[in-house]
């Protein structure tokens, strides 16, 4: 690892010819990568295979990160805040001089849509490994993009072609374009600095958090507003175009189109390819409307269109992302697992598109009764379904609130899971999973990046339906323990029928979660298959602690009779009878304790759980099982000195207690823990930074009222009050800190 302490002269880079490459093309032999975490992993990998060396920059804080480790050179650029480090040009451009890289990679995100650095990186030399800067400027800036694009022949969405300068202002433009609207940054991306708005107040409020969310992300705070699409569909185009050195003629393909409709906040969570909205005779338009675009910019590298459809087919232009975009694995997985970082360096040194790609078009079409107009419309071949979930560290029941903190166990799921495996184990081409992270055992997770731990896909080759049981088996398998996550809402969001239906408009989330994600809601027979396997694994791990059995019944006729309590001790109950047979009968009592279960006019329904085989091992938290000869995983937690453990199943998280029937008669004497009121304190729902107050001591509040803002992961928050009254105290300081659950308000009461 180097620190920026010195500088060097940059020399003329002098392409060499790569030997690992099918085609003897010129490439380079370094590359530095301006980015971090998960995409810098990915970059590194494709370099490793072309034999070029990489070097990573990083930040004080992520000096031992996977990135830094994995690359032949590491460099310094600044301490933790990503405006000091990451997003400093000077430093970076100072690090690239230091290490001799021949070209630059940017990822996503930070400075890779910034077209100054692209142009200080080409004056030094070297390559920038991706777009030219005047492409950047053009397609980066929303509204020269939206003008160009509708000259371009591309269908836009209505809006104002102008900056809003002020709130009054967008006001204006809002009433003039009529409800609801869209307020966005004109630099931004990722949804970040974008408001929904229906009526003026909110748009005075999102015109100044919109401002400084832009400000913080992409140091531009120009706004722009335009009308916004009720319930449409997000999709969009990958492409890569390019041309080799000394050739007019510029290649372009197109790839099968990426859906990416399951949003919160404006950021993408869940992505897949192919759409299920799509007609074949759209997608072929919005691929044509999309090489005129390429053509008219006459743009170079991998880049993305990215459209709202509505149900009618109906599409509009969006935005251009003028980079690699987050989600680009579900389009390689489609697409024969092509390489979209090897065909961007590949372009970036003059070699055009490489030409087994560009053959997979050739060979994959028989174009002998096809028009030219047909032509414009294909697509890079594809076959089988890819979906993407993105798992954040946030806590999803409290509104998506980024949570901080270290991994204190992370395990990744295996490749090729056990219920989907192939005949053939050495054949790719079956279900198989991507994961594609930024962390390992023991990494933090800070409040000064993007709370991303990882993407997670799941492919098949087969159809949309086995791709959504292998990322769900997936998640299953995912091990994730020290902070908050969202594994448990994604798992929830695969198994809501309308998702299985393919019913995803970006409404999806505010359709099917009206008053936020409370957690998954097992059915009783889930119930059921959870209780038995936790009763199976207690009375392993009693046999294999030599502990006398809980249960006073021996017979192995009659089998082990325990009573599993989900919530724990004064959470729902199960009487449930292990047997030598594999058969585990399971009766869910009601919940009603203190003494009352004997007394219950209700009859409690039984379910016979066939356990045909279980893996487990104490040391390992996942449990492989066959329940009624489907593969199941759970995930296992050594208990708590309460004997409480916690048990993960089809993404429910719930702690489990495992008693006798008389500790269970006993423990209904017991009384349950008060939970502490805080009705008269506003707290922090995150850690973060108190950024201002709109109250001070002594003033009278209605319900819904903002109070403050809290910036976490850049993200401007708005705490409101939930209920009228008279501000005591404020406790916090203005630029303070905060812990999540601190005091930041109180209330007199």
């Amino acid at each position: 690892q180097r620190l920026l302490t010195s500088s060097s002269i940059q020399k003329e880079p002098e392409l060499t010819i790569n030997k690992a490459t099918k085609h003897e093309n010129k490439t380079f032999t370094k590359i530095l990568i301006a980015n971090r975490g998960e995409i810098s992993r990915r970059i590194i990998q494709t370099c490793k295979k072309l034999n070029i060396q990489t070097v990573a920059i990083y930040s004080t804080a992520d000096s031992k990160s996977p990135h830094v480790q994995e690359a032949d050179e590491s460099i310094c650029v600044g301490p933790t805040a990503s405006s000091d480090s990451y997003l400093h040009v000077d430093n970076v451009c100072k690090a690239i001089e230091m290490t001799g890289a021949q070209a630059v990679h940017p990822g996503y995100g930070f400075l890779s849509e910034n077209a100054e650095f692209c142009k200080r990186v080409t004056d030094m030399n070297v390559k920038f490994i991706g777009p030219t800067s005047d492409a950047i400027v053009v397609m980066g800036d929303k509204i020269t993009s939206k003008k160009i694009a509708k000259d371009a022949g591309v269908n836009v969405i209505p809006g104002y072609e102008d900056f809003v300068v002020s709130p009054d202002d967008a006001i204006r433009v809002a009433n003039e374009i009529g409800y609801p609207v869209m307020i966005k940054a004109t630099s931004g991306g990722g949804g970040k600095g974008m408001r929904v708005c229906y009526k003026d107040e909110q748009v005075r409020e999102g015109f100044t958090l919109s401002t400084a969310e832009a400000k913080s992300f992409f140091n531009d705070e120009r706004l722009f507003i335009e009308k916004f699409i009720e319930k449409p569909h997000h999709i969009e185009i990958q492409l890569l175009a390019g041309r080799k050195n000394g050739e007019k003629d510029l290649d372009i393909l197109c790839f099968v189109e990426r859906e990416c409709s399951i949003q919160r906040r404006n950021q993408k969570i869940i992505e897949e390819s192919p759409s299920t909205l799509l007609t074949p005779e759209t997608r072929a338009e919005m691929v044509r409307q999309v090489k005129s675009l390429v053509r008219k910019v006459d743009y170079t590298s991998a880049g993305t269109v990215e459209f709202l459809v509505d149900e009618k087919q109906n599409f509009y232009f969006l935005e251009m992302n003028t980079r690699l975009q987050v989600e680009h694995p579900v389009t390689e997985m489609v697409s024969g697992d092509v390489d979209l970082v090897y065909g961007m360096i590949n372009v970036a040194a003059g070699n055009g598109i490489p030409t087994e790609y560009l053959d997979l078009v050739k060979n994959g079409y028989d174009f002998t009764s096809l028009t030219p107009e047909d032509i414009d419309g294909l697509t890079v071949p594809h076959k089988g379904h890819a979906i993407e979930a993105r798992i954040y560290a946030e806590d999803p029941v409290r509104g998506f609130l980024p949570a901080t903190g270290p991994l204190l166990q992370y395990m990744e799921p295996p490749l090729k899971l056990p219920c989907y495996q192939s005949d053939d184990n050495d054949n790719d081409d079956g279900c198989r999973i991507r994961v594609d992270s930024g962390v390992k055992p023991g990494s933090i997770i800070s409040q000064y990046y993007d709370p991303m731990i990882s993407k997670l896909i799941g492919y098949s080759p087969n159809n949309r339906d086995e791709s959504i049981k292998v990322l769900k088996g997936a998640l299953d398998r995912y091990v994730i323990k020290g902070i908050g996550h969202n594994s448990s809402f994604l798992s929830d969001v695969l198994r809501n029928k309308s998702f299985i239906e393919g019913n995803t408009p970006t409404n999806f989330i505010d359709c099917h979660y009206p008053d936020g994600f409370t957690g998954v809601k097992l059915s009783d027979y889930e119930r059921a298959e959870l209780v038995a396997v936790a009763a199976t694994v207690n009375l392993w791990r009693r046999e294999f602690l030599d502990l006398p059995p809980l249960s006073l019944t021996t017979d192995s006729e009659e089998g082990a009779e325990v009573i599993v309590c989900i919530g724990g001790m004064f959470g729902n109950a199960s009487i449930v009878k292990v047997t030598d047979h594999h058969s585990i009968l399971v009766r869910h009592l009601p919940n009603n304790k203190n003494g009352e279960n004997e007394e219950s006019d209700v009859v409690p329904k039984e379910y016979e759980v066939s356990l045909d085989d279980i893996e487990y091992d104490v040391m390992n938290p996942i449990v492989e099982t066959v329940i009624n000869g489907e593969q199941k995983a759970f995930q296992i937690q050594n208990e708590d000195n309460t004997g409480v453990f916690n048990v993960h199943f089809e993404g429910a998280y719930v702690d489990c207690v495992v008693m006798s029937e008389e500790e269970y008669k006993l423990s209904s004497y017991m009384k349950e823990p008060k939970v502490v009121d805080t009705s008269s304190f506003i707290l922090s729902p995150m850690p973060g930074t108190l950024m201002s107050y709109a109250v001070n001591d002594g003033d009278e509040v209605l319900d819904g009222q903002e109070i403050c803002i809290v910036e976490a992961m850049k993200m401007q928050n708005v705490l409101r009050s939930v209920r009228s009254g008279v501000i005591k105290k404020c406790h916090a300081q203005v630029g303070s800190s905060l812990m999540k659950d601190e005091r930041i308000v109180e209330f007199d009461t």
